[in-house]
């Protein structure tokens, strides 16, 4: 599969702190790919590098054929690239349905907000029936859903995740990935941070993982887990 998003050797950190040291990764353009890993060992780094929230100390990102290192985060966004973070990050005292529009602040994503509106809601039906609600009263699944929906609403290419499962019970989580697994196989390219390897071995089409802040092992999932040292070693499982 054709790749839409290649890390070529970059690293970045935090002031002289440099957390991705040389990571290289391919992302196919359709369908998950998953970085699993400990940790604290720069999993979320390496989002926030490719989303422009970070500046690369080394190293190239190029997306869809463009070396997108170096721009704003609202360029990166407008190019294609999607980050939904860690944890809810919602505007609390707002409804879900003016946090779904927030998505939408891009000049083409707000000309196409009504179309995209809808296929939120058909995606999670749950969203429609809360869209006037206030965003501090739901649930945490819910709001977790209003977190993937408002980054739907701002369209783009490849959506990424961060620990889409974070302190959710575990038939939340499987309704969670539930929506992820329909839009990776819609087509989306889909990449998404995860500490449970085992809550995506079946759906990535590449598995990889780091430690320290180093690519270490990439492949399928079903190698991943016929490895039971690297299971061991790095994932404590």
């Amino acid at each position: 599969m054709t790749a839409l998003l290649q890390l070529d050797g970059i690293s970045a950190g935090y002031g002289n702190q440099t957390v991705l040291r040389e990571v290289s990764l391919a992302v196919a353009d359709g369908g998950m790919t998953a970085i699993i890993g400990p940790n604290g060992h720069g999993k979320t780094t390496l989002l926030r590098a490719i989303s422009g929230l970070m500046p690369l100390k080394a190293g190239r990102i190029v997306f869809d054929g463009h070396d997108i290192g170096g721009r704003r985060p609202d360029e990166i966004v407008a190019a294609g690239i999607i980050h939904v973070p860690q944890g809810d990050m919602l505007f609390p005292e707002l409804t879900v349905l003016e946090n779904l529009l927030m998505g939408a602040y891009l000049p083409q994503a707000a000309a196409e907000s009504g179309r995209r509106l809808e296929e939120v809601f058909a995606l999670l039906p749950k969203l429609r029936d809360r869209r006037a609600q206030i965003a501090s009263t739901l649930s945490g699944g819910e709001r977790r859903m209003v977190g993937i929906g408002r980054g739907l609403m701002a369209g783009g290419r490849l959506l990424m995740l961060d620990e889409p499962s974070l302190g959710l019970a575990p038939i939340v989580i499987d309704q969670i990935y539930e929506v992820v697994d329909e839009l990776a196989r819609s087509g989306r390219a889909v990449l998404v941070v995860e500490e449970n390897a085992a809550r995506v071995a079946d759906k990535a089409v590449l598995m990889a993982l780091l430690d320290n802040g180093r690519l270490v092992w990439s492949g399928a999932g079903a190698e991943l887990m016929a490895r039971p040292e690297i299971l061991a070693t790095y994932l404590g499982a």
